[in-house]
């Protein structure tokens, strides 16, 4: 009997595999897992990785009856798993973007931008739910396992012979890394609903929370001025590529629909007073100005310009002028010059034109620009030394002849950069959620109004609210506002 290269390769690394720590049988999904991560070795992950994941996303939200809330209903998921002594750690991320994920060992996180969205108690727990799937189907693990195996297949292979078979099994370990399988996300999603059922919550909660992250991520697109199919690496769109039919898929494939809790009033009057958007650790976009009251700095931006504000960037764009501003804060401080941490650490090499030393609003800062090698982009560099340990910097990106026609925008936006004064931190506020009744009088019209945004009022409130379809506001007794405090 003749053995393929290839299925030498794969019957080594199983053997290879199964020598180092055996295969067994999953409690939840009853398939038998080649891991080479024990589960100790997940938990001690988890708690490395747990600080890091809370100084990236905000650090917890500041407000115990609502962490409490949602750390409750994990528990009491949780304890409906088939192992439910693994000692699951449920966090609310004080982060205004619509996410949520776990790390090994337990570690479950939402944001309260994705708790702001959800309309009841089990849309939260359907979310709760996929996450502990994840966790319970132990596919981080599968995961590194995978990329040991690949990385192990890699060099069995080029020691059998061959460079075309060594970048392919190299390939292969690049893809495994991008994230979580449809097959994973699919058994996810059956575990999810598996613990929706037996704690007693509607099923068919994962499908309409869909359809909200769905209406949401289109209309982030629509306010960035970006195409819907562009999906923002930070948005749980990104992270997690699911579909209708795969979630009614994973309900049919767990015991069909089911009756059972939502809870819309109880999780409404949880919300209520929660920050909506960004909070005083993320800084506020305030029309065309961007100000941070923790960090006490403001800068605005020109007419045209539509601001983001991401967890590693402020970004502003205008898609009418094809050009960008980025504004970032530097990783470590310099002791020396501006001109020379331009020059010399920052645009280390690129050639800067023009390099010179500048004053912004009493601040040493510098500036050069630099033309991308086939010459259709310009990027102006500004250096700005905010103290002894702080320097923010603006990178203008446009094409050369737009760049001289927003020449003198873009200088505004570099000396709008200025300190705020305590009084001036102190009066910035943030937006909360407020929940009213609707009463016979409303239209979405008159609701839309009361929105605390200079755009897409009526647009929010609609998504924010999962109106649309079978879900008018005549359907609705209590709905969310955003408002100003």
């Amino acid at each position: 009997m003749t053995i393929s290269r290839r299925h030498f390769c794969g019957l080594t690394a199983c053997g290879l595999a199964a020598g180092l720590s055996g295969c067994a049988v999953n409690p939840a999904t009853g398939q038998r897992d080649l891991i080479l991560v024990n589960p100790s070795e997940e938990k001690q992950i988890g708690l490395r990785e747990h600080p890091k994941i809370l100084a990236q996303f905000g650090g917890v939200y500041d407000d115990p009856n609502t962490a409490g809330y949602v750390a409750s209903i994990g528990g009491r998921l949780a304890a409906t798993t088939e192992t439910p002594s693994l000692g699951f750690t449920f966090t609310l991320l004080d982060s205004p973007i619509v996410n949520a994920f776990a790390l090994p060992g337990g570690f479950v996180y939402i944001s309260r931008g994705l708790m702001a969205l959800a309309g009841d108690e089990a849309e939260l727990a359907g979310v709760l739910g996929h996450e502990i799937g994840h966790v319970v189907a132990r596919h981080s693990a599968q995961r590194q396992s995978q990329a040991m195996l690949a990385q192990l297949g890699v060099g069995l292979l080029g020691a059998v012979g061959g460079r075309e078979s060594t970048q392919l099994a190299g390939t292969v370990a690049g893809l495994y890394l991008r994230g979580y399988s449809r097959d994973q996300e699919l058994e996810a999603d059956m575990l999810g609903v598996r613990y929706l059922r037996r704690a007693g919550y509607d099923v068919n909660a994962m499908a309409s929370f869909l359809e909200r992250m769905r209406a949401n991520s289109r209309l982030e697109a629509q306010i960035a001025d970006r195409s819907p199919d562009q999906v923002d690496q930070f948005d749980i769109t990104a992270t997690h590529p699911r579909t209708i039919d795969r979630v009614q898929r994973a309900v049919s494939l767990s015991g069909g629909q089911s009756g059972g809790r939502r809870l819309r009033k109880s999780y409404l009057d949880t919300l209520n007073g929660m920050i909506f958007g960004d909070g005083p650790e993320q800084g506020y976009i305030l029309g065309q100005r961007f100000a941070h009251p923790k960090l006490r700095f403001e800068f605005s931006v020109p007419n045209g310009f539509t601001l983001q504000n991401r967890p590693d960037q402020v970004v502003a764009t205008s898609k009418r002028d094809k050009a960008a501003i980025l504004f970032t804060a530097a990783r470590k401080p310099y002791q020396g010059r501006m001109t020379g941490y331009l020059s010399n650490v920052w645009a280390r090499g690129a050639g800067l034109n023009d390099l010179e030393g500048i004053t912004v609003n009493g601040l040493d800062a510098a500036t050069g620009w630099v033309r991308s090698r086939d010459g259709k982009t310009d990027l102006r560099l500004i250096a700005i030394r905010f103290s002894a340990k702080e320097i923010y910097r603006f990178v203008f990106v446009a094409t050369p002849s737009t760049m001289r026609r927003l020449s003198e925008p873009f200088q505004r936006t570099t000396y709008s950069f200025r300190r705020l004064s305590p009084a001036q931190a102190r009066a910035l506020r943030p937006k909360r959620l407020r929940i009213v009744k609707v009463s016979p009088s409303d239209s979405v019209g008159n609701l839309s109004a009361r929105m605390a945004f200079d755009r897409f009022r009526q647009e929010r409130f609609v998504t924010l609210n999962g109106l649309g379809g079978a879900n008018s506001l005549s359907s609705r007794r209590l709905v969310k506002l955003v408002v100003q405090t």
